[in-house]
């Protein structure tokens, strides 16, 4: 039998430099619906992630002759906007120790604080292998050009290996997520709180009709009556609350996610009187909800807590889906029955001085993070862990 073909690394610098069909045989049936050639294309396409706004994609591919066997979307950057792993003070310390911290390669999705697989490898391939390769190349990389580090952002637990393996230093975060412990109805999940928390939901949850404001999910077909410029004004609308708000998204982003992308697209919304005067942007996985962009143009009590985690958990738990990750951040979600999740990124700095002060720095965090898990998890105000 012959010895088959060697691997031929490839640096793109757009994800249409390869075959939607080709990429998306790479990604694993169960996995995150935002590796998928389409939504990568969109925020491309759309004008969201391009060098003027800071991201150079850089897409590694691994070629063994014209079939494509591994790829990891990567994108060199000039600033840390859009990355949800927070390394702005590492930046600070770099820049008065006078080394240059940018440009850095990250291998990430843009714009999403969700776990998943950083390098998508072919079937029947040897993974390790391939993922070696490529965090080896995107190493390479760096070293070629000049730049100061490599950061891999929100990788499965699985990946961690190979990545250390290569010499990288990996960083905890936390993230609120919602997991289905067997619920039947909704009420099952009410059951496991604490009384006095569980009227206080209650309490919460009756807002909305008090208030006459109706909530429904809209998917597959039921999409067509929202229009991708009032999603698009909804996402603004949040973003715009904020002083350090930034609209990274531009509104053929939400013009492309309805159109090829439709069938990962949920969109929960809430009318009062006729009008929508609330609604949240959400993707949905074979086995997961996710949530991303929420918006309001009128202000109600609870409204956020029923239209961002209430009504899509209810969701999950009649669909029978496992998981809902609502997004990075919001301690509030934690009295409200989503658990302290672990979340990993992995970063190889160049500078040996200041690979070590961030490794030092992470064996501290670490031990804070792990310290913490069981006092957030306390927080959740369930009788037990499921």
């Amino acid at each position: 039998m012959s010895a088959p073909l060697p691997t031929t690394l490839r640096l793109l610098t757009s994800i249409t430099d390869v075959p939607q069909m080709a990429w998306d045989a790479l990604v694993d049936p169960g996995s995150m619906p935002f590796l998928e050639w389409a939504f990568l294309a969109a925020l491309e396409e759309s004008g969201s992630v391009v060098p003027e706004r800071g991201w150079h994609p850089r897409h590694l591919t691994l070629w063994r002759g014209s079939r494509l066997v591994a790829a990891a979307p990567a994108y060199l950057k000039d600033d840390s906007h859009g990355e949800f792993v927070f390394d702005a003070a590492w930046a600070t310390a770099a820049e008065r120790a006078g080394l240059r911290y940018y440009p850095k390669l990250v291998l990430a999705v843009p714009f999403t604080p969700a776990t998943g697989r950083r390098v998508l490898v072919a079937p029947g391939e040897d993974r390790p292998t391939r993922e070696a390769e490529l965090y080896g190349a995107a190493l390479e990389y760096a070293r070629a050009e000049g730049l100061s580090s490599v950061h891999v952002l929100f990788p499965t637990p699985e990946e961690l290996p190979v990545l250390e393996a290569q010499g990288y230093a990996v960083r905890l975060g936390v993230q609120y997520q919602w997991t289905n412990a067997g619920y039947r109805t909704f009420e099952d999940f009410l059951g496991r709180f604490h009384a006095r928390r569980r009227h206080q939901l209650k309490r919460e949850l009756r807002a909305t009709a008090a208030q006459g404001i109706t909530l429904r999910t809209l998917r597959g077909e039921a999409l067509e009556a929202l229009k991708p410029e009032e999603a698009w004004q909804l996402y603004v609308a949040t973003v715009d609350r904020y002083p350090w708000g930034v609209r990274s998204l531009t509104p053929d982003f939400f013009t492309r996610l309805l159109g090829r992308f439709r069938h990962r697209c949920e969109f929960v919304e809430a009318r009062r009187e006729g009008r929508r005067v609330a609604g949240a942007f959400n993707f949905i996985g074979p086995r997961t909800l996710y949530g991303r962009y929420w918006g309001a143009l009128e202000e109600h009590p609870f409204l956020h807590f029923n239209v961002c985690l209430y009504h899509p958990v209810e969701a999950c738990i009649a669909r029978g889906l496992e998981r809902f990750e609502p997004g990075t951040g919001g301690e509030h979600k934690l009295t409200r029955g989503f658990e302290p999740h672990l979340t990993y990124s992995a970063h190889l700095f160049l500078h040996p001085g200041l690979d070590r002060a961030v490794r030092g720095f992470l064996a501290h965090e670490r031990a804070a993070v792990e310290s913490g898990l069981p006092l957030w998890w306390a927080e959740t105000g369930f009788k037990e862990r499921a």
